[in-house]
């Protein structure tokens, strides 16, 4: 059974098929661990009764010989901002804590259509907003591998200071608590959305798959905006095909969503590149930042020498406005945010206080109560962008400075580059209360250093784990390629995974051979429904 949590989607549905193991027990294993690993604070919802009445569903159509496809009866986890109808959907705020959805988005009713089992929700930074998982009502997520045997080694030869319970690592954000879900091994697949790098991020900190898709290939119908010109659903698996295999279920035209493409999507069927010779990759010389640690610049320069090494061509490409991104995004995020969560007033659905006095005292209370220091921040700072004086000077032309990123992607591309490899993250995964030190707005610029401007083109990305850093921990590298493009991105992500082994199955053997460090851990909030 150990082992079969660790095989690829298409080979456990090989192993549903052929009986090697019932739906049933696939489902309760999975939510064993998740009950193990609750320390981690990855789910808020963990949806086992639905789960378990999935899995029976499943199990009498694959007795019939009635598979629906490589998805039927794999356990899966879903982000807390997309609606899950009949499930808690909070958005880890307390403006939604108790809001249950009349209807699923449009990319989990897929999952369910194609035989998904819904294990739960999944924690995160309030409605998205932060590069840590550490800023949602439900408590900061906690990296799976803080508990590796070689990280706990390395720290215990330093000092704790007094609150030693405390120094675990972060996940990365927003999207942490679906990438701990599926590195921890309690579900297969998860979806996370990313706005900025909130999949990227985490998936690049917690030694797993996460794939932006081209903006417009998949639906956001049902994903509770944050900043609509550039939220996409994202993926994370722990291989490359697997995010294949997912994206394929999701991607395609969705009439509730105009922003999608009109196109039929041709299937997901991932090519084995034994022959990379005749790519070219390129290397943006203005991701090359100070702030970059030495670890993530080595295993960069390894992965373009291995490039080199099969006879592709890796070129040094320039993105000159790459240094106006991180305040380009600073105001359109929030000026977009201040827009988006206007609909929050208490009257139709979530908080409502209960200051009677006018209806203008009930909203600012309501709001106040409802969102966290960080989410009103970043209404008051788009708030002021959008004021009539202000429209202008920031609004507009940050508009316009985003058109000039978005250009500088595509003459890189016309120039015959193929695919840019660049970092993920500064570093790898960062101690909690080192962590905090910094406000929110400083963490999430210097952790979405390499991830933002993506969102911002519009571009297919996807993080691959690379290699275990001295301290044991995973670094990730990301690779961008053309709109719409995502096969050809990630059959290069699956050659450059296939080439690196990352260790994947250690995590695996640890989670199980550390059952006893888990038990004994302290439990963080989470709601087991």
């Amino acid at each position: 059974m150990r082992t079969m949590l660790g095989r690829t989607l298409r080979e456990v549905s090989a192993a549903l098929k052929q009986g090697q193991i019932t739906p049933i027990e696939l489902c309760q294993k999975c939510l064993s661990l998740i009950k193990k690993t609750k320390f981690l604070n990855a789910y808020i919802t963990v949806s086992e009764e639905v789960a378990l009445k999935q899995a029976e569903e499943s199990e009498k159509r694959y007795k019939k010989g009635h598979s629906l496809g490589d998805l039927d009866g794999i356990p899966v986890a879903v982000k807390d901002n997309f609606s899950t109808s009949g499930i808690e959907t909070t958005c880890a705020s307390n403006m939604l804590k108790g809001y249950v959805p009349p209807f699923n988005a449009t990319v989990v009713q897929k999952l369910l259509d194609q035989g998904a089992l819904l294990m739960g929700k999944t924690n995160l930074d309030e409605f998205a907003m932060g590069c840590g998982s550490t800023d949602g009502i439900f408590g900061p997520v906690k990296n799976p591998w803080s508990f590796s045997k070689q990280y706990r080694e390395k720290r215990k030869q330093k000092p704790h200071g007094d609150n030693e319970d405390s120094d675990w690592l972060i996940t990365g954000g927003s999207s942490g608590g679906s990438a701990a879900a599926v590195s921890a091994f309690t579900c297969f697949a998860a979806l996370g959305s990313d706005t900025g790098g909130s999949t990227r991020n985490p998936a690049a900190h917690c030694g797993v798959v996460g794939l932006k898709p081209s903006y417009g290939l998949v639906s956001r119908h049902g994903l509770i905006p944050l900043v609509n010109s550039m939220d996409v659903p994202g993926i994370l698996t722990r291989c490359v095909d697997d995010a294949a295999v997912v994206l394929g279920v999701l991607a395609g035209h969705d009439c509730k969503d105009s922003t999608t493409i009109q196109d039929p999507v041709k299937p997901f069927m991932l090519p084995n590149l034994t022959d990379v010779s005749k790519l070219c990759i390129g290397i943006p010389k203005e991701y090359l930042v100070p702030e970059l640690s030495s670890e993530v610049q080595s295993l960069w320069s390894k992965a373009a020498s291995l490039f080199e090494s099969v006879g592709a061509k890796v070129i040094e490409v320039s993105l000159p406005h790459t240094s106006y991104s991180i305040v380009c995004y600073h105001v359109l995020c929030t000026s977009e945010v201040a827009s988006n969560m206007a609909r929050f007033d208490g009257l139709e659905y979530g908080h409502r206080c209960d200051i009677d006095v006018s209806t203008e005292a009930m909203y600012a209370a309501t709001r106040r109560e409802g969102f966290n220091d960080v989410v009103r921040g970043r209404i008051l700072s788009g708030n002021f962008f959008l004021l009539k004086e202000n429209y202008e000077n920031y609004f507009v032309k940050a508009q316009k400075v985003r058109r000039l990123i978005a250009n500088d992607f595509v003459n890189v591309f016309n120039s015959g580059v193929d695919a840019l490899l660049t970092p993920t993250t500064l570093s790898e995964a960062m101690p909690y209360l080192e962590f905090i030190k910094e406000d929110n707005r400083t963490r999430s610029a210097q952790g979405d250093i390499f991830t933002q401007a993506v969102n911002m083109a519009g571009l297919p990305a996807v993080s691959v784990p690379m290699a275990l850093s001295n301290q044991g921990l995973p670094i990730g590298l990301q690779f961008i390629g053309r709109a719409f493009c995502d096969q050809q991105l990630l059959a290069i992500a699956k050659w450059f995974e296939k080439q690196v082994q990352f260790p994947v199955i250690q995590l695996q053997e640890l989670m199980d051979d550390c059952s006893s460090i888990f038990e004994n851990e302290k439990l963080t909030s989470v709601s087991l429904k």
